[in-house]
Order: structure tokens, then sequence, then C-alpha cells
């Protein structure tokens, strides 16, 4: 950040700059949001004005994720498991091994390179209820596989795929692409740092982001995000350039909220893949019905 006022209150900075830094601004304060609206250094949770002591809160309708500094929450509000006893969704444990075997696989159908920006049209209709991306591997080519979007977890079993995610497969799909889910539960600095690095150059951001470890069109779809975000969510972003992810109630910051309204049925659609879809927890804390319970058994993994 330029000064210590700029860090309490960004806009304290807008009158002494030309229109070209306000607009940069902006759009650097928007990049901050993508998977995202993280500031560099650790938040403490907000103050929500009442005692920790006080709160009772039921950790067994907490929300779903893997909270750090920057979230908002504590681990009574938001944790890595949903629900408890018997009927609780623990996500597997990835470690450097299995996260290794994601990344040795190959996807013998890998998608298409993007090859024009999907948010200049609308987002598709979701698919139908149930619906799932399965991967099938190969009976003949050791970690090879192929993934398909089967009706229901029922059919991709009965085919002998395994289920990668809910939702119709797209171009993250990719076991490779798990791998950098899984092994990021926060992505928002990397991301962010792509978006703040390359400003104005989207073929580099597309770049930076492969080099996070993304497949291109899963590279590509996410920078197409970070610039669709940048300009539908500048201005209220400006505004949260520091806050934490989740306000003291749970809900999604402005911010991040214009995101998911504005950004998400696009990328939702075209990336099919997402964190909650696959059953990952991350900083963004979300709501267990919401959560796909997924255990990602993999052949080697």
């Amino acid at each position: 950040m330029r000064a210590a006022a700029l860090a309490h209150d960004p806009t304290l900075l807008l009158p002494l700059t030309s229109a070209f830094e306000t607009a940069r601004l902006c759009a650097v304060s928007a990049l901050l949001l993508l998977a995202s609206c993280t500031p560099t250094a650790p938040l403490a949770p907000r103050d929500s004005g009442v005692d920790a002591s006080d709160a009772h809160v039921d950790v067994c309708e907490a929300l779903f994720g893997a909270p750090n500094a920057n979230t908002g929450l504590d681990d009574t509000q938001c944790r890595p498991v949903c629900g408890c006893g018997a009927d609780a969704f623990v996500p597997r444990a990835w470690d450097a091994t299995s996260l290794a075997a994601l990344r040795a696989t190959t996807q013998l159908d890998a998608p298409a390179e993007l090859v024009a920006d999907p948010y200049l049209d609308p987002a598709p209709p979701p698919p139908p209820e149930g619906t799932v991306c399965a991967a099938l591997f190969s009976a003949t080519t050791p970690g090879a596989y192929s993934v398909a979007t089967f009706a229901s977890t029922a059919d991709a079993t009965a085919a002998g795929a395994l289920v990668t995610h809910a939702g119709a497969c797209g171009v993250c799909s990719s076991l490779t692409d798990l791998a950098v889910y899984a092994g990021t539960p926060d992505l928002t600095a990397p991301v962010r740092q792509c978006g703040l690095d390359q400003l104005g150059d989207f073929p580099g951001l597309v770049t930076c982001l492969e080099g996070l470890g993304f497949t291109r069109p899963c590279a590509q779809v996410w920078a197409y995000n970070t610039e669709h975000t940048r300009a539908a969510c500048g201005a209220v972003c400006l505004r949260l350039l520091r806050a934490p992810y989740h306000l003291p109630d749970g809900a999604l910051n402005a911010c991040l909220l214009c995101d998911e309204t504005e950004s998400g049925p696009v990328f939702k659609a075209v990336a099919g893949r997402t964190r909650r879809n696959s059953g990952l927890a991350n900083a963004m804390c979300r709501p267990c019905a919401e959560v796909i319970r997924l255990t990602h058994a993999y052949p080697g993994s």
C-alpha cells in the first residue's frame, strides 16, 4: 500500500490521483477479490460486539471451510467438517504424495483452450439437480482417464467412473486442476498476486495462473473471471479493500457477494469444478447444504 492512511481508508488518496490512477486503484482492489479479496497481511476476525463466551454456537451447525486469519470467523463458526456424529462429512486430507499423484495423471479428452471471453454471453442454465462429472480411468494406460457428465452418481458408478465434482464437466474438471484446488485451500494470495503483477496484460495473467498449476483452459476462465469481477465490482471492492471475507453473522462481505452474483454463474458453467461442488474446505466458509460430499479416491492417489 502507498501509505498507512490508505490502509485504513483507500478513498483518502482518490482526490490526489489522476483519473488514470483512480481507475487503477479500482482495478487493483477488485483483483484482490478473485477467489479472493485477501489483504496482504493477516487480519483478525471482525469484532461482532458479542462476547464469544455468550455466543453458544452449535458447532454441528457451523459453516464448512478452513478458516484462516482473513476469514473473519472462528473455528466454532466455520470448520472443515459438516455435521456431527456418524453422519458427519470429513473431507479427505491431502498430502504431497497424493497431490503429486493427481498431477501425474493424464486427461485423454482435455478441453480446448477458450478462444473468446465467456462473459460476453449470458450464463447458461445450470444442469439438472443430481448431475455429476466423473473420471473414467483407462484399463490399459496407467494414470490416463477421461471425464464425462452423468445424470446421477448412480449412472457414473454403473459406468465404472469416479465422481470428481457435482454439476457438468468443464475446463477445470481435470485432476490436475483438482490438485491446485485441494493443495491451496486459500487461493487468494497467489491469484491476487498474478492479477496485480499482470494488470492490463491478459496473456500474462493467464501465464501467471498456469504457473500456479492450473491447466491452460482453467487458467483462462480464472483470468476472465478476474477481469469481469474487476469491471463489475471495482467500486464496492475498493471500499472493502481490507475487509474480512465474512461478516460476523457468517455472510460474505459485499465484495465477495458481488463476485458471486456477477461473475459466479458464468464461471461455474465454464469451469465446471468449484471448491464447494468438489467437497473441498477453503477459507471462504459455506453452508453445509451447498457442499457436495466427495471422498476423491482415485487410482494411485
